[in-house]
């Protein structure tokens, strides 16, 4: 039987007294698009900041690969595949598009192939090669939003999981946004996104 690539087992967590989640329980295998949806304020990003381990699971387990990974540091996890772009793209403002994606891909020693993968990115956004010498700062929302995805994509994950891609940008933007995820997918990385609902599409798809 196919085991999960990512299992939350009873997972409870929260902010110092307030308690967000409780008892979840979520299977993730590998190859799938898996879409957490719900209205704000029903823990959807709070799940994700748990599996990365900035907001700490106080009960329960997470299993990433069948091992847990709970009580890992969340800096150590992108370094065995799980990465996470979160809410708010976080892009560094000051540093160039180019340099973002370096930046992506700072525990990888394999140079050659970081110049591919940077080129790779670049054929997925074309946009992004255009501005790759400006600040990421100085790119609208939609491109701010790509070169989130595309430095997470830098540091080559199995699971990537993508917090509302979607938000505040334009629909012929937000169909390029879930494009991409499609062709990442394909590509072999598996995705955990959250939506709100009535964004984007059901993306709860199983490659088994």
């Amino acid at each position: 039987m196919k085991k999960p690539i990512l299992e939350l087992k009873n997972v409870t967590s929260g902010y110092n007294e307030i308690q967000v989640l409780k008892d979840i329980s979520i299977e993730v295998f590998e190859g799938e698009i898996v879409t957490l949806i719900g209205g704000n304020g029903a823990g959807k990003t709070t799940t994700l900041m748990t599996i990365s381990n900035i907001v700490p699971a106080t009960s329960g387990e997470i299993l990433y690969y069948g091992k847990p990974i709970h009580k890992k540091p969340a800096d150590v996890l992108p370094g065995i595949g799980l990465c996470q772009v979160p809410e708010g793209r976080r892009i560094f403002p000051r540093l160039s598009v180019e340099n973002n994606l370096e930046m992506g891909a700072f525990l990888r020693k394999d140079h050659k192939k970081i110049a591919e993968d940077i080129e790779y990115i670049y054929q997925l956004f074309p946009i992004l090669k255009e501005r790759k010498k400006q600040p990421g700062g100085a790119l609208s929302g939609g491109e701010q939003q790509m070169l989130a995805i595309g430095r997470a994509i830098m540091g080559r994950p199995k699971l990537l999981l993508l917090d509302e891609p979607s938000l505040g940008l334009a629909p012929l933007i937000t169909l390029k946004i879930f494009e991409i995820i499609e062709e990442i997918n394909k590509k072999g990385t598996t995705v955990l996104l959250r939506l709100c609902n009535g964004n984007g599409k059901n993306y709860r798809q199983r490659y088994r």
